[in-house]
């Protein structure tokens, strides 16, 4: 089993805990962070541009992506602007469509054009990295987020997918496939197996990296020893 440290994969830690941000970003094997509203609602970040300015004075040399939250495309342009003045190292991510399902493949251009380093986000089909794909400057630095975390979900295998969007990004040389969404550390090395540039991983994922080669036998101990523990901590009888 390969070491984390020799996985080609770069793995961006994803979250939006400042003090878990900090300790990740800490760690010589996360390569950039990712974040989105939704993360930094569930933590109670309020003041978006004061939670990002913040973040960003600690962390100025590895990929920080920060997302829009309008709904309308110029908003949306407005405010990736607004966010890619931030920093060199900033990603402003673009969701595939808007909430009326109408594709931001448009502002996407317009975007690359200015040399904005775009993330594009919640991607689940191959119709939608194509375009994606199409939109992008190839010489502009680039994600392109496929969840298969999230097509896991539904039943469907997203290895096959992700290998066939490896293939597509081919054409976009300054452009990288992100692993979103995993569900499991195996992902990381799934992700690794079939050539995807990045994996974003929740803190929560990310702690289990140290049972990477762990003895099965002693993980199976283990796991023997929390069941008795718990049981007798409870003080269950019968």
């Amino acid at each position: 089993m390969k070491k984390v440290e020799d996985l080609k994969v770069q793995i961006f830690a994803d979250g939006a805990d400042k003090a878990g941000m900090l300790e990740m970003y800490a760690k010589p094997y996360i390569k950039g962070l990712t974040t989105n509203p939704t993360l930094m609602k569930k933590v109670g970040i309020t003041d978006y541009r004061a939670f990002c300015k913040d973040i960003l004075t600690s962390i100025a040399d590895k990929p920080l992506s920060f997302e829009v939250f309008s709904d309308d495309f110029d908003e949306m342009e407005k405010q990736a602007l607004e966010i890619a003045s931030w920093g060199d190292n900033v990603y402003v991510k673009i969701p595939v469509t808007n909430t009326k399902q109408e594709t931001c493949y448009a502002l996407v251009r317009k975007l690359a054009a200015k040399k904005v380093k775009l993330n594009v986000t919640a991607i689940m089909t191959l119709a939608q990295v194509r375009d994606v794909v199409a939109a992008l400057d190839p010489n502009v630095p680039s994600y392109v987020s496929v969840f298969a975390g999230r097509i896991a979900d539904t039943g469907r295998d997203p290895i096959p997918l992700m290998m066939a969007a490896v293939e597509m990004l081919k054409i976009a040389p300054a452009a990288e496939l992100i692993w979103a969404s995993p569900r499991e550390l195996l992902n990381i090395f799934q992700a690794d197996d079939i050539g995807c540039q990045v994996i974003t991983v929740t803190n929560d994922i990310l702690k289990k990296l140290s049972l990477v080669g762990y003895d099965l036998d002693t993980y199976s101990l283990d796991t023997v020893k929390m069941f008795y523990n718990d049981a007798t901590a409870a003080g269950f009888k019968l």
